[in-house]
């Protein structure tokens, strides 16, 4: 089964409704029993670091999250659930996240002339090498577009497990990717064809 958690962070029905256009049953659940049966996990989410921590505590989901992770079953975080995977979140001060991986997460900072949030369609560009490379059919050196909404982005202190970087005032880690679980900073959802065959790559592949 797979099932998308709901911790109150919204965008819940579009990336439902994305895994049913592919003929896959989505569930979502807040229920932490549930969700430490899944087979896949689908994390996604918008908001504050601290806000989104609290409310999967409060739901006691933090650690069947991590149970699952550790077990290296199917998982995919989408924007915020990128960003729960690190130690780290500077956001209204220093908030502990999940811990999947090193790193923290912090606010762009860019020149005035880009706009923060990053929000709208900006390149992805696969890291070379990666089997993620060839999910939009593409190879590593074409990158294709995807739909951003955020204001902090993740810094992995483990640079092998960054699978993608995007161009936004400079260089950032748009997608992470170790055994069956992958993380992105965009949301595929949202990005018409091309997010598509990235959720239909975690169906059939991941």
């Amino acid at each position: 089964m797979l099932r998308i958690i709901d911790y109150g962070s919204g965008n819940l029905r579009s990336v439902q409704k994305a895994f049913e256009r592919h003929g896959v049953t989505a569930e979502i659940t807040s229920d932490p029993n549930c969700v430490a049966e899944s087979d896949r996990l689908v994390l996604p989410g918008v908001g504050a670091f601290s806000d989104a921590m609290a409310a999967l505590r409060e739901r006691g989901l933090i650690e069947p999250i991590q149970r699952h992770v550790v077990a290296d079953r199917p998982f995919l975080g989408i924007c915020m659930g990128l960003q729960l995977l690190f130690e780290t979140g500077w956001e209204g001060g220093q908030h502990d996240g999940l811990g999947v991986f090193a790193g923290a997460v912090s606010r762009f900072d860019c020149s005035d002339d880009l706009k923060v949030p990053h929000m709208g369609w900006n390149q992805v560009k696969w890291r070379e090498g990666s089997h993620l490379s060839q999910v939009v059919g593409r190879n590593a050196q074409q990158p294709e577009f995807f739909y951003f909404v955020h204001s902090y982005c993740v810094q992995p202190s483990d640079s092998s497990i960054v699978a993608a970087e995007t161009d936004y005032g400079g260089m950032f880690c748009s997608a992470v990717s170790r055994g069956r679980l992958l993380a992105t900073q965009f949301h595929p959802e949202k990005s018409q064809s091309v997010g598509m065959r990235l959720l239909k790559y975690f169906i059939e592949h991941v």
